[in-house]
């Protein structure tokens, strides 16, 4: 099995067409139905959290937090996210950095979002796009040979402490370890026992079984929901603020 810069075999991924011929596809799309906001990221390939994506992410979490809606957060066939837009990173300045604080930004706010947050996780989870998978509150995926993965150390780059505090509230002290220290690409179904999935179905019902979830999610009441969030979470919250404005200052 080979795997692309990202990380991911993108024989499992559809290819995605555009016609160049009209203006640019978005990269997120947002759809509000009975109190749901589905949120769908895809760039018809590995869904890099460009800066461009981060953008239309954030001015969808805008829209739902305006629409008071529950968030199920998607990603393609075959992929959530393989993590940041490498061109990006390789070409460093400020852009790189702009987008690496980005990213972790957004996954601070989805951590403390005031809704509930589903994911509905279709395939490969890289890097940052495993930091934001983490990021919800509920997180279903689908099976299949897919990999979720923080792949720094493999690849030699130092995991970012936003990270390490990302991964530390959410892993099971084992896999904590495993996951930062020896960069331990895990499989849909060992994902759970891990904590980086809650649950996993086949690839066929994903979007009901998330969808089922989101539902139930918005017979919270809403106020509560959003102070329990903040109770249980604001250790690790304040970790990774500090992480943030720390690694990578304005």
């Amino acid at each position: 099995m080979e795997f692309d810069d990202y990380g991911v075999n993108r024989n499992l991924i559809p290819e995605r067409r555009f016609d160049y011929g009209v203006a640019m596809a978005a990269l997120v799309d947002y759809r509000l139905d009975d109190r749901i906001a589905t949120i769908t990221m895809d760039d018809g390939k590995v869904n890099a959290l460009s800066p461009a994506m981060l953008g239309e992410l954030n001015a969808a979490l805008d829209r739902a937090a305006a629409d008071r809606a529950v968030v199920l957060l998607a990603g393609r066939d075959g992929v959530w996210s393989a993590g940041f837009d490498l061109p990006t990173l390789r070409a460093g300045g400020d852009e790189m950095i702009s987008m690496v604080r980005g990213g972790f930004e957004l996954a601070a706010r989805l951590l403390a979002f005031p809704t509930p947050v589903i994911i509905s996780c279709p395939g490969h989870a890289v890097a940052m796009g495993l930091f934001l998978l983490l990021s919800g509150d509920y997180r279903v995926g689908a099976a299949g040979p897919y990999r979720l993965v923080a792949n720094e150390v493999a690849i030699g780059l130092a995991l970012p402490q936003a990270a390490v505090e990302i991964l530390r509230q959410r892993l099971a002290p084992a896999h904590f370890n495993r996951a930062a220290i020896l960069a331990e690409p895990y499989s849909p179904d060992t994902a759970v026992g891990a904590g980086i999935l809650d649950r996993m179905v086949e690839p066929g019902q994903l979007h009901d079984v998330a969808r089922t979830v989101a539902v139930a999610a918005a017979g919270l009441d809403p106020d509560a929901h959003a102070a329990a969030k903040l109770l249980v979470r604001q250790p690790a919250l304040d970790a990774i603020r500090v992480a943030i404005d720390t690694d990578w200052p304005h």
